[in-house]
């Protein structure tokens, strides 16, 4: 396995990469803290990430990402738990406890001939971005499950998304986090990036025969982190995951003799906050 390193500037007002110290979760997943409200004074939390990941879907090397993210909430409002895997999101919709809606997005990077030879005759694919929806719900409050529904645009293009469930454990300083994922696509998204067409197979040397790539599920898996609340200011966090691929996606022969069904992500962040008053 090789790596390879890119940098990534992720949108402002996202998720935060820290997690609440206080072992104490409300219903709706957020930590009760005793901090005395301002009204016009907020907590602003900036997190430096970096992450390894497979280079595109079905890779057997990874491409190393570095990309902040900041996160902006109310004095006295314990930041909410988010997991590594989340895609930048902003929530527009809180009035129902325990629930958040709102839009998201993740980038993908591309498949390119100059990373890896054993392409060549195989489609290029330029890098993707995909936008979508979220919607979050805390049934109790040291569970959370997750649903992303997003658009493949620019390289790929199709639906595509994920879902998991994370089950949540504060204790003192630390918090553990773990739980199940899920993935799938639309048939355009699958063949994108593991069908194979007969011109295809005929111009790369590994590949022997087409394969038409159908949607579904295309990985199952999960992650899990552990993180550390040093004081009010900083954060450290540790996080994991591994998706196998599975359907079409883990039958493609570009993911049998190219790539690999084994998908592992690994990384670390850390956090600073500071108040902020307007």
């Amino acid at each position: 396995m090789t790596f390879r390193y890119a940098a990534m500037l992720a949108a402002p007002l996202v998720f935060s990469s820290t997690f609440a110290p206080a072992a104490d979760l409300g219903s709706n997943g957020q930590a009760r803290t005793p901090m005395m409200v301002e009204a016009d004074t907020y907590v602003v939390t900036i997190t430096a990430t970096g992450q390894a990941k497979p280079r595109y879907p079905g890779a057997d090397d990874f491409i190393a990402l570095g990309y902040p993210s900041v996160n902006v909430r109310r004095l006295g409002e314990a930041p909410r738990f988010a997991a590594q895997d989340d895609g930048l999101s902003i929530s527009l919709y809180e009035d129902i406890p325990n629930f958040r809606i709102g839009p998201v997005v993740r980038a993908q990077g591309g498949r390119y001939y100059s990373d890896d030879r054993r392409l060549v005759g195989l489609r290029k694919i330029n890098w993707s971005v995909e936008p979508g929806i979220f919607l979050e719900y805390f049934p109790v409050s040291f569970i959370r499950a997750r649903v992303e529904l997003r658009y493949a645009l620019n390289g790929a293009e199709g639906f595509v998304g994920n879902a998991g469930l994370d089950f949540i454990a504060p204790v003192d300083r630390w918090t553990f986090a773990i739980g199940p994922r899920i993935g799938f696509g639309d048939a355009n998204y699958v063949r994108t990036y593991f069908g194979v067409t007969p011109g295809e197979a005929a111009a790369n040397a590994i590949i022997p025969a087409a394969f038409r790539a159908g949607g579904g599920v295309t990985t199952v898996g999960g992650v899990g982190s552990i993180s550390y609340q040093w004081d009010e200011t900083w954060g450290t966090s540790v996080f994991g995951g591994y998706n196998r691929l599975v359907g079409d996606a883990g039958r493609s022969p570009i993911t049998r003799l190219i790539g690999s069904r084994d998908q592992w992500t690994f990384g670390a962040s850390v956090s600073y906050s500071f108040n902020w008053t307007r």
